[in-house]
């Protein structure tokens, strides 16, 4: 089933008097449940496209479905309506308000959903408990390690039960061993039904997804079902 329909989607911006094509005639199919990673270099049209999943642009031209709704015309409140409920947003820089503790990071979502304070709560407490931070949640963004704080913006994510987590870069700006932490963590939420879609420049990023899509100069280079790697537990590694 399809989650996420795009056809023959273009995206001009003006700029002066030039026209820069960022995308030109895009197609492509999401199913719910599926592990994809976006992939292309500097300029690939990457970025647009995530903004155009993400609603938070619109394409010149095309049709964008999203969860059954024609997403291509709607308005900025409707667009606002979509983000909030159906898409949970990771990205490389956490945006995590800096005196506010986990708990009111990870509830914000639901402040604007119009929730109870105490179900707020309850929903936050769960979402941190699922990526492993329930002894940290009256931690400020400064008291906690990058994983954390990328932990916490996880947990902010899920904590709409979105039909879809958009992840941009989220691991660009952490050492890789917490990197391949946190990609463990996006592969555990994907086991549990969970649509992810990652944009990365990384391969050994991408290599946690089951499909990858490569763009290059706003058209989509490769698209292609890949194997996930296999991981050894640390079970295995110690026996070696």
């Amino acid at each position: 089933m399809n989650i996420i329909n795009i056809e023959n989607i273009a995206k001009i911006y003006e700029v002066g008097t030039e026209k820069v094509h960022a995308l030109r005639d895009v197609s492509v199919k999401i199913d719910k449940n599926e592990y994809v990673a976006i992939m292309g270099p500097s300029g690939s049209g990457k970025s647009t496209l995530m903004n155009i999943v993400g609603c938070l642009d619109t394409p010149t031209q095309g049709l964008y479905d999203f969860a059954g709704e024609n997403v291509s015309q709607m308005n900025d409140n409707e667009l606002a309506r979509i983000r909030n409920k159906q898409i949970g947003f990771v990205f490389q820089t956490f945006n995590l308000l800096p005196r506010s503790d986990a708990l009111h990071n990870v509830e914000l979502p639901l402040i604007y959903a119009g929730l109870s304070k105490a179900l707020r709560r309850e929903r936050a407490e769960e979402a941190l408990e699922n990526v492993g931070l329930q002894d940290r949640i009256h931690h400020k963004p400064n008291e906690l390690s990058g994983g954390q704080r990328q932990r916490v913006a996880i947990a902010r994510a899920l904590v709409t039960k979105p039909s879809i987590i958009l992840a941009d870069e989220p691991t660009g700006n952490l050492d890789s061993k917490t990197g391949e932490d946190i990609m463990t963590l996006f592969d555990n939420i994907h086991s549990q039904g969970n649509t992810i879609i990652l944009v990365t420049h990384e391969e050994y990023i991408a290599e946690h997804a089951e499909r990858i899509v490569r763009l290059k100069d706003g058209l989509i280079n490769q698209d292609e079902k890949v194997r996930k790697r296999i991981r050894k537990t640390s079970a295995q590694m110690e026996s070696n």
